[in-house]
């Protein structure tokens, strides 16, 4: 085995780190094109459900920049992760988007959207997810993050497990 660069792991194939790479890569890029997109469909299904209306152009203006904002958050941080060794990773991708809630979540609050009931449950988990946005899935913020998503995944677990049997560990 040949460690890759100078914070490589020796127990890892550098195959398999690199396959991990690539992954990760095409999840950040899926993530990036999605989850703008995300945010004003998230204010625009919340709108419609409590307006029983299509909310304003103003509206929708709103959640489209607060779509950027979540970009400009989310994603680099999402990226410094993804690219952290799997060792060191202190939470997983779906954690940080479910962070993303705060963007639809204030422009629902500015809009003047009451809180949505939510289950016990949820609200334990979240307590901060007043409109009921958690994504439970990659797949909740847009389909196409579901392939994506689990390729990373199970790339990452291969690493995993592959250090484990390397290093003597089952």
């Amino acid at each position: 085995m040949v460690a890759v660069g100078p914070n490589a792991n020796p127990l890892d194939d550098p195959a398999d780190v690199a396959a991990l790479a690539e992954h990760a890569e095409v999840l950040l890029r899926a993530v990036d094109g999605v989850l703008g997109l995300w945010v004003v469909r998230v204010v625009r299904l919340r709108w419609c459900a409590w307006a029983d209306d299509e909310p304003s152009l103003g509206l929708i203006s709103a959640a489209a920049a607060a779509g950027d904002q979540a970009r400009e958050a989310i994603v680099p941080s999402l990226g410094a992760l993804l690219r952290t060794d799997v060792d060191a990773q202190p939470s997983n991708p779906l954690s940080l988007l479910r962070a993303a809630i705060a963007y639809p979540t204030q422009v629902l609050a500015d809009a003047g959207v009451p809180d949505v009931v939510r289950d016990p449950d949820a609200e334990r988990l979240f307590p901060d997810d007043r409109y009921d946005l958690t994504p439970g899935s990659f797949s909740d913020i847009d389909e196409s993050l579901h392939d994506p998503g689990l390729a990373w995944g199970a790339a990452k677990a291969h690493v995993v497990l592959a250090r484990r049997r390397r290093g003597g560990a089952s």
